[in-house]
């Protein structure tokens, strides 16, 4: 049976990036996780396949096992980076898969690289709306922001009972992740950096999400929305709006599902993520 390789290292702009891949001979798949996560949000799928696409997980800047890199890191210099990133490891035109602030820069990756991205997966994705979850916009605030992120146990719990809907999605293995990404030097003030160059108190800078909603009307390619219909991170309903604007987009609203689809309905992910490749596949053939 094959399986995803283990931990990788790359130097991307200066910027050592762990990742891991699944070998295949179909277009790629890159996997973009949400903020303060990992790679390991996507071993689901890493494991299971989709076809046989070769599958990238990274963790991005900040996050994981990966360097810092120069932040902060908003939505387009992480888009930027992930050309970069493409381009160090010699991809040509791949599919990209994002979600939560993954979903965010896969917008802008498939506006930087209309001619190179076949087709993007936004679950539950960030910047599509100015909704977002109140304990983030209380973040943003001096002070308190730092207050709230202060690694420790509860911080882990508060993490854990936002990203699913169904606490039984958390494995033991999954627990240790976020524990070890929680406590992660740097991770917490990254976390508000990037956090803050994007929302206020009031929720998503407008010239964000206003960014995001031209970027989708303009684009030529196939778009797959999921969303869990009891996120309370980011509503189900703002992903309704934006694939209302977006030409080519179907949507997918799975039920007893939160703000991690990938982690809680892995099943249906994976079964709605190769039925879109699939079909990408044989319209560009």
């Amino acid at each position: 049976m094959q399986t995803f390789e283990q931990d990788k290292f790359i130097d991307v702009a200066g910027v050592r990036i762990r990742y891991r891949e699944r070998p295949g001979e179909a277009p790629p798949i890159i996997f973009l996780h949400g903020i303060t996560e990992s790679l390991e949000f996507w071993t689901l799928q890493l494991e299971a396949g989709i076809g046989d696409h070769r599958l990238i997980a990274l963790d991005l800047p900040g996050h994981g096992l990966s360097d810092d890199g120069e932040q902060p890191y908003d939505a387009d210099k992480f888009a930027h980076f992930m050309v970069a990133f493409a381009d160090a490891l010699s991809i040509g035109r791949f599919y990209s898969v994002g979600n939560s602030l993954g979903g965010g820069i896969t917008i802008r990756l498939a506006g930087l690289l209309p001619s190179r991205v076949m087709g993007i997966v936004l679950a539950d994705s960030a910047f599509i709306g100015k909704n977002v979850f109140f304990p983030f916009r209380l973040m943003t605030l001096p002070v308190i922001g730092e207050l709230l992120t202060k690694p420790g146990p509860n911080a882990v719990k508060q993490q854990l009972s936002a990203i699913v809907y169904d606490q039984a999605s958390i494995t033991p293995a999954l627990r240790k992740v976020v524990e070890r990404n929680t406590y992660r030097v740097g991770g917490a003030k990254a976390f508000l950096r990037s956090l803050r160059a994007t929302a206020t108190l009031s929720g998503i800078v407008e010239s964000v999400y206003r960014q995001s909603h031209a970027i989708l009307k303009s684009l030529d390619m196939p778009v797959l929305f999921i969303h869990g219909k009891q996120d309370v991170v980011l509503p189900a309903k703002d992903s309704v709006a934006a694939a209302a604007l977006t030409p080519r987009a179907r949507i997918v609203l799975l039920d007893d599902c939160g703000h991690t689809p990938q982690l809680e309905k892995p099943s249906s992910f994976n079964a709605e993520l190769t039925r879109f490749v699939a079909a990408c596949c044989a319209d560009a053939s």
